[in-house]
């Protein structure tokens, strides 16, 4: 067993009252590698400066056009080189979409996602999702697609509309992504943010944790989210569901071992420290998560989940389960997007 001088001089996590875009992979290394108790003290002390105390923002996710994606994403069931148990499915038109948003928010979302399989769309495709966009901002939700590799007009026609948020991640580093992808570039995925920042739109980019990646791996994800200027708005941060038919799914059942749940934890807090201002998304992979799991998540400065027993294509928690979880830690529902509440700071005196 290890002993500590207790006298041993403390090391700043990072520069105080400064909000960084410089990070290295090392210095991310290094933070997630902090001993679990202080380090979930020091996301714990981010997250107040910067949000209410035991507040979390309820999304609900939608997919509205399902399937046949020409992209070959290892973890996903939507891709069309895979045979999945997915039926591909058109998109919904506007009314459809509305209904659905309609009932998000009578469960008590803020915030309404819609996800449509394509690499990149077309414009008369950007056009019917605007009257979606349009219909579903009059609700008074937050609003969020993700449509695949945009250009900056088609960014510029869904800010029109009234979008608030696009959702385009990074999935790992750039060192991995090879390794998961291969019909679209890293620099493809840079550019579309790019496109959308041109336009107005705040940004929803994150990854996935659990593919088989290396803790470096998801301190380099973390460095290129915090590269950005300004930090993304939202960060989601997804653990893998491993879809049968996938070509993640077929590979990691031959390595059972699945993340450990602290390394989720630990992923978040870095996240949190490293983008102060950000909501910090506890995105896919919750169904089998523990309370004491999600608890800890929490802690580390996750700040937001979806609602309802339905993802783009897997299965969620579920209404019941999250009402329960969150009056046993006793948390609530944030009532109104907290992306409106963020104060972007970096607290005195934080330190290691």
């Amino acid at each position: 067993m290890k002993h500590s001088d207790s006298n041993a001089t403390q090391r700043p996590l990072f520069s105080e009252g400064a909000l960084r875009h410089d990070w290295t992979v090392a210095e991310v290394v290094e933070i997630i590698e902090t001993p679990l108790t202080e380090l979930l003290f020091q996301a714990q002390t981010v997250t107040r400066a910067n949000f209410p105390a035991g507040v979390v923002e309820g999304a609900q996710l939608l997919s509205i056009k399902t399937g046949a994606c020409p992209e070959d994403c290892a973890y996903c069931p939507q891709s069309a080189h895979y045979e999945t148990f997915l039926t591909p499915e058109k998109l919904m038109d506007a009314e459809s979409i509305l209904s659905e948003a309609v009932k998000a928010k009578e469960s008590g979302a803020t915030r309404f996602c819609m996800g449509a399989a394509w690499r990149s769309p077309s414009d008369k495709q950007v056009d019917a999702v605007s009257e979606a966009i349009e219909g579903v901002s009059a609700l008074g939700l937050e609003t969020c697609v993700t449509l695949g590799m945009l250009s900056e007009p088609q960014a510029q026609t869904l800010a029109n509309a009234g979008l608030d948020f696009y959702n385009h991640n990074l999935d790992t580093s750039p060192e991995f992504y090879g390794q998961i992808i291969t019909t679209r570039t890293y620099e493809d995925r840079l550019d579309t943010l790019d496109a959308c920042r041109t336009a107005g739109l705040s940004l929803c980019t994150g990854g996935i944790v659990g593919m088989g990646e290396s803790r470096r791996d998801r301190a380099g994800l973390l460095t290129q989210l915090a590269a950005l200027d300004p930090h993304p708005e939202s960060v989601p941060i997804n653990l893998l569901i491993k879809v049968p038919g996938t070509p993640l799914h077929a590979k990691l059942q031959a390595e059972p071992d699945d993340l450990p749940g602290l390394e989720l934890v630990r992923t978040i807090a870095a996240a949190r420290i490293v983008m102060p201002g950000s909501v910090v998304r506890l995105s896919a992979g919750r169904e089998g998560m523990s309370d004491e799991l999600h608890a800890l998540c929490f802690q580390a400065g996750a700040n937001s989940i979806f609602l309802g027993d339905r993802l783009l294509t897997a299965d969620n928690a579920g209404e019941d389960t999250d009402e329960r979880l969150l009056n046993d830690l006793g948390m609530t529902l944030a009532d109104q997007p907290l992306s409106h509440q963020a104060r972007p700071s970096v607290p005195e005196g934080a330190s290691s």
